[in-house]
């Protein structure tokens, strides 16, 4: 049967960040929760990031897609606090082959606000890994996200987009020692915020920008865990202020619903003449934008990384573009091949059922002899050479998106449906020896 997917994406590059932002609250609920409302969905993934909020879905059957987004648009709407007309209005719903394409270029930076950038990678991983662990992802989506990961090895590695190695976060630390007093980070104090992916990237860079002097809050508690193995220094909620006090640069990547006010951070910078720059990378933000308005204070956010981020070479964005094409159609061959097998399964129970019925029957006439075993074997023989074609038509079929013919055919002229080749036939045995088995003959 063919695969229903279909993914509903909300991005930087259609909607407001803070629309983003308010649909993705309790995004990793919104898989479990559909699931279990509706048997017309399959399975779902679920993709937040700084900029994007999509998911991917399977639907039981190209009919049911509606009512499985349908349902996913119910739980969005419950755990976001948003109504259904508002989450529905906001999301593009992508099908057929428009699902593999666009996740393949998400997951190789190319619809990210910095092209090419290689968190994005990561994340997709991520996600299905999470929907995995939480029960979530059906077979039909762990393959797609699996080829999107293969896809975004491959342009890394053959492009020079993946040579470049840049980043949201390496782009927001380059505006940041853009608006500081000198540009050199190693000198700066630098307090982050968050102990998630991004704050992962963020202290990475920091270290091979030789920044040393780095102090992590998390909102959460989990900043002692963190920088014992990223180094730098855990704040607590009592040293947060003071780290505020001297910093030269802060980078917030945690989300919480704790966001630094204008008037917090009014007081924090009373009397000091440095100049403050802020990076909210969250999507969620940690600093009320009218921070911007405190003296001496910066603000980068992420639609700031954006409209700075370089335009990458034109050919090696028609090389990634490429790769992603060309990735996105072998999949749904792929899937369309796959898609007939059910049906080549079907065929071929259907034709061995009625080989191990006329071989019983000359068993029961001539017993397990070897002039039966001839006759079976020739039989066989016949049957795989009668099967071949029909095997092959059924890949072609498939390969023009027309395997619904192929089992239309089946169905019209054998009365099989694909479907009753999920139970294997019974095993066959020689008819004499079972008469034995039940008198004790021998």
């Amino acid at each position: 049967m063919a695969v229903n997917y279909f993914s509903l994406v909300a991005t930087h590059s259609d909607i407001d960040l803070e629309t983003v932002a308010r649909l993705s609250v309790g995004a990793a609920q919104v898989a479990s929760s559909a699931l279990q409302d509706s048997p017309a969905l399959a399975g779902a993934v679920s993709l937040a990031t700084c900029n994007r909020f999509e998911i991917y879905g399977e639907a039981t059957s190209d009919a049911d897609i509606e009512a499985a987004r349908s349902s996913l648009i119910a739980a969005i709407s419950d755990t976001s606090g948003l109504p259904k007309s508002k989450v529905s209005g906001s999301f593009t719903t992508l099908t057929g082959q428009d699902v593999p394409r666009h996740l393949f270029s998400v997951s190789a930076g190319l619809d990210s606000a910095v092209v090419g950038e290689r968190e994005i990678a990561g994340q997709v991983r991520r996600a299905l890994v999470e929907s995995q662990s939480t029960g979530t992802a059906s077979g039909g989506l762990v393959r797609l996200f699996q080829a999107a990961s293969r896809t975004a090895r491959d342009v890394g590695a053959q492009t020079a987009l993946g040579a470049r190695g840049r980043s949201i976060v390496s782009v927001a630390l380059d505006l940041a020692a853009d608006l500081s007093s000198t540009r050199d980070l190693s000198e700066k104090s630098v307090v982050v915020f968050g102990t998630g992916a991004y704050a992962g990237a963020t202290m990475a860079l920091l270290r091979e920008r030789g920044c040393t002097d780095v102090s992590v809050y998390s909102p959460s508690g989990r900043a002692e865990g963190f920088v014992a193995t990223r180094g730098g220094t855990a704040l607590s909620d009592e040293a947060l202020p003071g780290a505020l006090t001297r910093a030269d640069v802060v980078i917030g990547c945690s989300g919480s619903e704790r966001r630094v006010s204008a008037a917090d951070m009014q007081q924090l910078r009373e009397g000091v003449d440095r100049t403050l720059v802020i990076v909210d990378l969250a999507l969620n933000h940690d600093f009320d934008p009218e921070v911007a308005s405190v003296q001496n204070v910066e603000l980068i956010t992420l639609e700031s990384v954006r409209l700075a981020a370089p335009e990458e070479q034109a050919e090696s964005l028609r090389q990634a573009g490429e790769l992603v094409s060309g990735a996105a159609e072998a999949f749904q061959e792929q899937a369309a091949s796959r898609s007939v097998d059910a049906a080549i399964v079907a065929l071929r129970k259907h034709t061995q059922q009625v080989l191990d019925a006329e071989m019983a029957r000359v068993r029961a006439q001539h017993g397990c002899t070897a002039a039966a075993e001839e006759v079976e074997f020739a039989l066989r023989r016949m049957v795989r050479q009668l099967l071949h074609v029909p095997t092959v038509r059924a890949r072609q079929l498939a390969a023009e998106g027309r395997q619904e013919d192929y089992t239309s055919a089946l169905e019209a002229l054998y009365g099989i449906e694909p479907e009753d080749a999920a139970a294997p036939p019974p095993e066959q045995s020689c008819p004499v020896h079972e008469l034995e088995a039940r008198t004790g003959t021998v």
